[in-house]
């Protein structure tokens, strides 16, 4: 079993348009693009927003607020 020829190759092409048709396989060629493209856009909106954001509170700082409660300080009922 070595690989497949161009001939190969170009009977799964026209099986696969004869099950599916060619507007079907174009539809998901479309979407599947638009996916691709939010994907790029979206770790490109990421990265900056990883750049700007605001360092992260410590331990240390909350557990100082008075307005926390230590769940495992709470007698259990």
């Amino acid at each position: 079993m070595g690989s497949f020829s161009i001939w190969h190759w170009l009977i799964v092409l026209v099986v696969v348009v004869l099950i599916f048709g060619t507007k079907k396989l174009k539809n998901v060629g479309t979407d599947l693009g638009a996916a691709v493209k939010g994907f790029k856009d979206g770790m490109k909106t990421g990265a900056e927003s990883d750049e700007a954001a605001p360092p992260q509170v410590t331990a240390q700082k909350s557990a100082a607020d008075s307005n926390t409660v230590d769940v495992d300080a709470r007698p259990k009922s």
